[in-house]
C-alpha cells in the first residue's frame, strides 16, 4: 500500500503517484475579493480538482464575537468533505497559488476531523504550472461517500484558554501574521491593533524560500527549535488574525518533525473582539 502523504507533496510526486481515488482541492481565495476563487478556478486548475471556499466551506458562522473565520461545524464539514468523495482512506491533496496560505487551512481541519491523509501541494499552482503540467476547466463529478468525523479535540485551544495562560512558561503563543500588524500597525483587517501579550512572531511566509516552496525541514526545525527555545512543540499555540495562516505555521512544524502544537482557532480577530481581554503593541 502506498505511504501517505500528510504534511506536503511535490509537484513530481502529485503526478506520478495520483490515482483516481485521490482528492484535490483547489483553495484560493483572496480576502479582499472573496468571489476571487472561484472565478480562477472556473478559469484553470489541476485536473481533477474540486474547489472548496474559505468562507462557505471552510469556516463557519460568524457571530460578531467568535473571528472573521470561525470553525466550520465538524458534522457539516464531514458531510461536504463526504459529497465529494473524501472517505476514511482518501488521499487529499489541497493547493492554492499563494504559497499554501488557505491550503494549510484544509489540511488542519481534516486532521482536526481525523484524518491525516492530507497534503499541500508544495509551491501550489504555479509549481504546477511552471513544471509544465496540465490546466484543466473540466469540473468533477465525484462519487459521494461516507466520511464520519473523528473529532481531535486536543488539536486546538479557545480563548479562555489563552488568556488564563497567559503567563504561563509552558504556553507559547505563535503569532502569524506580518510583523507590522503583529506590532499594531497598519491595521486593515480588524478593529483593533496589537498582538496577545506575550506572544511572539514568526510571519508565515518566512515559512517559504524564494521560489515559493517550504524550506527544507532541517532549516524549518532549526528556525521553529529557536523560537520555542528547545522545548516542546507540545506548548505551541498557533494563532493570527483570524485561524487560517495560523495553520501554515503548523504546517511547516509538522514538515519539521514538530508535532503536537495547538491552534487558536478564533485568533486576533476574536481576542480583539472583547475589550476586556488584554492587548499589546510593539515589538
Amino acid at each position: 500500500m502506498q505511504k501517505p502523504f500528510t504534511c506536503l507533496v511535490s509537484v513530481q510526486e502529485l503526478a506520478e503517484s495520483a490515482t483516481s481515488s485521490w482528492r484535490i482541492f483547489d483553495c484560493r481565495f483572496r480576502l479582499a475579493d472573496p468571489a476571487a476563487g472561484k472565478r480562477a478556478y472556473a478559469e484553470g486548475h489541476l485536473p481533477g480538482a474540486m474547489f472548496l471556499d474559505l468562507e462557505e466551506d471552510l469556516s463557519g458562522p460568524r457571530s460578531g464575537l467568535n473571528g472573521r473565520h470561525p470553525l466550520p461545524d465538524p458534522q457539516h464539514l464531514a458531510a461536504k468533505l463526504g459529497s465529494l468523495g473524501v472517505g476514511p482512506g482518501t488521499q487529499v491533496v489541497a493547493y492554492d497559488d499563494m504559497g499554501g496560505m488557505f491550503a494549510a487551512r484544509l489540511w488542519w481541519l481534516l486532521r482536526w476531523l481525523g484524518h491525516t491523509r492530507v497534503a499541500v501541494l508544495d509551491g501550489g499552482l504555479q509549481a504546477w504550472a511552471s513544471s509544465g503540467k496540465p490546466i484543466d476547466t473540466a469540473i468533477p463529478e465525484p462519487v459521494a461517500c461516507h466520511f464520519e468525523a473523528q473529532l481531535q479535540r486536543d488539536m486546538k485551544v479557545n480563548a479562555d484558554y489563552v488568556l488564563s495562560h497567559l503567563d504561563d512558561p509552558e504556553v507559547l503563543i505563535i503569532d502569524a501574521r506580518a510583523p507590522d500588524r503583529f506590532r499594531g500597525e497598519n491595521e486593515t483587517l480588524d478593529p483593533v491593533g496589537g498582538h496577545i501579550p506575550g506572544a511572539i512572531n514568526r510571519f508565515f511566509q518566512d515559512n517559504l524560500d524564494a521560489s515559493g516552496c517550504f524550506k527544507q525541514a532541517a532549516l524549518l526545525q532549526e528556525e521553529f527549535g529557536k523560537l520555542i527555545k528547545g522545548g516542546d512543540a507540545h506548548k505551541v499555540v498557533a494563532q493570527c488574525g483570524s485561524g487560517v495562516t495560523a495553520c501554515h505555521n503548523l504546517l511547516a512544524m509538522e514538515a519539521a518533525g514538530l508535532d503536537g502544537a495547538r491552534l487558536y482557532a478564533g485568533s486576533w480577530s476574536e481576542w480583539c473582539a472583547d475589550p476586556a481581554r488584554p492587548i499589546a503593541t510593539g515589538p
